[in-house]
């Protein structure tokens, strides 16, 4: 968990301000949610790994002996829990909302999120999540509208070039089923298949069959073979832009039509909407799975050239706001990676408000200050107040990095108004 220092929590809400101002372009409404929710709405089983990474909150009124005889059972000591992801909120939203919100409710949710990571770089315990989720639309229109705001929200902070990796759980089970995995030993597997783009077919061929010998309950001998020589077969190095022919080419054949279409047809919407139909923004890869257990149709990760991993992801969930509502609601959701784009956009100060440091001398009155500090602030600028120190260009330094773009000195008696900015560049 981090201190935000002024200059990047400037450069932080300047990303944010893009990115919220292209989603409300889409027509999608900013929602807030409690940064609590309950024990057992986090612990589902539907949260995957995270679920072990959530932070718990002991319940109250507990003494010790109550929390001895609790020790073994985490829903005996904690009845609350800070949120490891917005989707679980957003479901419990819905579903206690529903009365109020449209047939197809199109949200914003951007707020801190919390997990027991290990500290390392890029992984903090405490970060912000930036999504959009649409519920109540179980078409393909769903995700093209995700899909579109997304790219555009990404254009806009300046990473041209954006892709979305796309796959559907529904093609995996088809596949592993196809290969002669059970029911049973899918999870593992898929575990295992999401190592791919790590450790390379060798070692995922390498790590099945060493699942086979070290479980009772382990994927067959025939499937790893028939998965293997899938995985080795003869590709030719034609390039085919995503549509029916990659995704065929990419799976064993006979892929269900249902499911293929679905993609195809996600495809052409988002092309419409990118205005780019010869040029379709999305890569089908059959070997996507993201970890998230609530996933139950269209995955999606968003690429971009300059960096190996992921800026996004996302996926369609249709079970999860049942559990709470006791009928079934399609959804699907788009979350942006805010902290890497952070560190990978370059976005420019707010051009239209001037941020000046007013630098004065010891003796300036005080009521002249604040005068002087008035008047700018009435013409639109952002201004600092700092007294004159014997290392003048150092402060002008600092107040630059903290975003600041003009400087004007005060002394005592000067013409409210009349005052001199020279830029700080």
């Amino acid at each position: 968990m981090r201190d935000i220092l002024p200059a990047d929590k400037a450069r932080r809400e300047r990303v944010l301000s893009v990115i919220r101002e292209r989603y409300l372009a889409h027509g999608f409404d900013e929602i807030e949610t409690p940064a609590l929710e309950e024990y057992s709405r986090l612990h589902s089983g539907m949260g995957g790994d995270n679920e072990k990474l959530a932070y718990n909150v002991l319940r109250r009124g507990m003494d010790a002996e109550a929390i001895r005889e609790g020790a073994e059972d985490a829903a005996a000591l904690s009845d609350l829990g800070l949120r490891y992801d917005l989707t679980v909120p957003l479901a419990r939203f819905f579903a206690s909302n529903r009365g109020q919100l449209p047939g197809v409710f199109r949200a914003i949710q951007i707020g801190p999120v919390w997990r027991a990571e290990r500290p390392q770089k890029g992984r903090y315990r405490q970060f912000v999540q930036c999504d959009i989720d649409i519920m109540g639309d179980d078409s393909s229109r769903a995700e093209a509208e995700l899909m579109v705001a997304s790219l555009d929200a990404v254009d806009a902070l300046g990473l041209d070039g954006a892709s979305v990796r796309i796959n559907d759980r529904r093609v995996l089970d088809w596949m592993l089923d196809a290969f002669g995995f059970t029911t049973d030993e899918r999870p593992g597997v898929l575990i295992t298949i999401d190592k791919l783009d790590k450790i390379g077919p060798d070692g995922i061929v390498r790590e099945l069959r060493e699942r086979a010998l070290r479980q009772a309950q382990r994927p067959n001998e025939e499937a790893v073979d028939a998965f293997e020589a899938f995985l080795r077969r003869p590709q030719t190095m034609e390039f085919n832009p995503f549509g029916e022919r990659q995704i065929r080419k990419a799976l064993p054949e006979n892929a269900p039509d249902e499911i293929v279409d679905h993609l195809v047809g996600i495809g052409e919407a988002v092309a419409a909407g990118r205005g780019t139909e010869g040029d379709i923004p999305l890569v089908f890869d059959p070997f996507l799975v993201r970890g998230m257990g609530y996933y139950t149709g269209t995955i999606f990760e968003l690429a971009h050239p300059s960096v190996p991993y992921s800026l996004g992801g996302g996926g369609r969930y249709d079970g999860m706001i049942g559990r709470f509502l006791g009928q079934p609601v399609p959804a699907v959701g788009f979350s942006l990676g805010f902290e890497r784009l952070v560190d990978l956009v370059e976005l420019a100060a707010d051009a239209g408000a001037q941020a000046v440091v007013l630098v004065h001398d010891p003796d300036v009155p005080v009521a002249e200050l604040v005068a002087h500090k008035a008047a700018l602030i009435r013409s639109g600028s952002r201004v600092r107040l700092e007294r004159r120190v014997k290392n003048f260009k150092a402060l002008l330094e600092r107040s630059a990095a903290d975003g600041y773009t003009a400087f004007a000195t005060v002394s005592a008696g000067a013409e409210v108004g009349a005052l001199e900015l020279k830029p700080l560049t």
